[in-house]
């Protein structure tokens, strides 16, 4: 990160400011002015922790990967039972944090756009591509747990299983930012129901001689 770490109360509030910021007026129309505005401190005093406005952005999206994959991590450790118990948990947890934070998914369209850009495309694309596998890693890890205990069919490839769900979250908060009637909540859980009951193993029916 190219951000001052000294103190992160002033870190913190510069980064959930400047969130604001970006959402409500995009990239290319936010000034660092504005967010200093929003934060309700000096101009310098943000370029004191961040040196351009590139930086921060690239700030303000770590910050929003980390609080996806905390999210994560609450979700499945918050309910004990069986894996498909938490898989559902999972799914509601991440779903209520999104939906908490609709009125700034206009962050990701923006972090999309950066990653397409010319000047900071590489930086994007990569960041994109390491948040990505690491939250297919924490999904796929408990759809294998799922298979090592007996309850998921042994045949799951259970990469494929997590990178197919995470586009399905990503695509149902999509669809929600577009149309406020959508519910996506609702919606990820009749779709949660149909997943885990293609992945649960199924006693065999043995036919008599």
């Amino acid at each position: 990160m190219e951000y001052k770490t000294g103190n992160q109360n002033k870190t913190s509030l510069i980064i959930e400011a400047a969130a604001k910021v970006f959402a409500n007026r995009g990239y290319s129309g936010t000034l660092m002015a504005d967010i200093a505005a929003e934060a309700g401190i000096g101009k310098g005093t943000i370029y004191e922790y961040f040196p351009s406005k590139e930086g921060l952005f690239f700030a303000v999206f770590e910050w929003f990967v980390q609080i996806t994959k905390a999210e994560a991590k609450i979700g499945i450790s918050a309910l004990g039972g069986s894996v498909s118990e938490r898989l559902m948990a999972l799914n509601d947890a991440l779903l209520r944090s999104w939906l908490d934070m609709l009125d700034m998914y206009s962050l990701v369209m923006e972090f999309w756009s950066a990653s397409a850009s010319s000047q900071m495309r590489q930086r994007f694309k990569l960041a994109f591509r390491e948040g990505y596998r690491d939250f297919r890693q924490i999904v796929s890890a408990l759809i294998r747990d799922g298979v090592e205990k007996g309850e998921f069919q042994p045949e799951v490839d259970a990469e494929s299983v997590a990178a197919a769900l995470v586009g399905a979250w990503d695509a149902l908060l999509l669809q929600a930012w577009f149309d406020e009637d959508f519910d996506p909540l609702t919606t990820s859980r009749e779709f949660m129901n149909v997943l885990i009951n293609g992945l649960i193993s199924k006693p065999q029916v043995v036919s008599s001689a």
